[in-house]
């Protein structure tokens, strides 16, 4: 079968323009042909119109929302820092807190005599604090490293809380220690009953014909006698054996001292007295030949020489 050929459109439309007041009329003709292309070019040409306003369109709301994001980036990094700026705040504030406490404690280690700096600090160096250098690459905060800066320094503050907390407990048990101590010298004899000449020591006397238990301080009439150590007043007032008006007093730890030949005493039985009272006032009464205090140490019941006590 031959190929039918195809047979051109060659239709025309008339187009006429028809004026008002009796006009000429006009006629416009039209091909067919023209007519298509013409309707093909408005429709290529709304395509293109809606094209360009969708795109104008979407790149308006994208311009938007991009400075909307922007915006809000903006938002975010003024919030994160200000938080950079009160956890930087809080961690100088930590530091001086921590600088504090490691100066106080290095002072009460010092007074405490257990002076260890690194203790609870977790810095085992031995340096005098005088040189200062310091270095390194310059990293520039944000809030992590700020952060774990801050959980450091929290943690070293809790360490040297917990070492003053130690220490304290070092301390008082030192205190302790040395009340006893205190309380243990002051209640062992060490100091001289009263001032005057010694006119009897302790021992033989008179060629060996007499022992003498104690030893004899000669001064004048009314020469103030005084404790030489804290204890309780166990005998106050006269005594029949030789010693005249006699005071005794017990020191604990199986220690006591007796002051003879009073002209007057001026405690009582009973009475708790401290090292350096005045417990009685020097005289001549028992068996005694001139003003003075006859001073003795009992220790466990035994008389010891009381120089070794003064």
């Amino acid at each position: 079968m031959e190929k039918q050929e195809k047979i051109p459109d060659n239709r025309e439309y008339t187009v006429k323009i028809i004026p008002h007041q009796g006009e000429t009329i006009r006629s416009i003709r039209l091909p067919i042909r023209l007519l298509k292309y013409g309707a093909a070019s408005v429709v290529v040409g709304a395509l293109l119109f809606v094209g360009a306003f969708g795109y104008t369109t979407y790149g308006t709301l994208r311009a938007k929302d991009d400075a909307s994001e922007i915006g809000e980036l903006r938002q975010v990094n003024n919030i994160q820092q200000e938080q950079l700026l009160q956890l930087s705040k809080k961690a100088n504030e930590l530091q001086d807190e921590m600088d504090q406490l490691t100066q106080t404690e290095n002072e009460l280690r010092r007074l405490s005599g257990t002076d260890d700096t690194s203790a609870g600090s977790g810095d085992t160096s031995e340096g005098d604090g005088t040189h200062n250098g310091q270095g390194g690459p310059w990293v520039p905060p944000d809030v992590k490293n700020v952060r774990e800066a801050l959980d450091n320094i929290e943690k070293n503050i809790a360490a040297k809380k917990a070492s003053l907390e130690q220490l304290k407990e070092t301390m008082k048990e030192q205190q302790q220690v040395i009340a006893v101590q205190q309380g243990m010298q002051a209640a062992q004899p060490s100091i001289w009953p009263a001032h005057g000449d010694v006119s009897s020591p302790y021992g033989l006397r008179w060629g060996g014909s007499d022992f003498h238990p104690g030893i004899d301080i000669a001064n004048d009439y009314g020469t103030p006698i005084v404790a030489t150590a804290d204890g309780v007043v166990t005998a106050a007032g006269w005594n029949s054996g030789g010693y005249g008006n006699m005071v005794d007093i017990d020191h604990g730890n199986g220690i006591m001292t007796r002051y003879g030949h009073a002209q007057q005493v001026v405690v009582s039985v009973g009475q708790s007295v401290k090292k350096g009272q005045v417990i009685a006032y020097m005289g001549s009464t028992g068996f005694s030949t001139g003003p003075h205090v006859h001073y003795e140490v009992h220790v466990n019941g035994q008389v010891v020489n009381p120089v070794n006590y003064l």
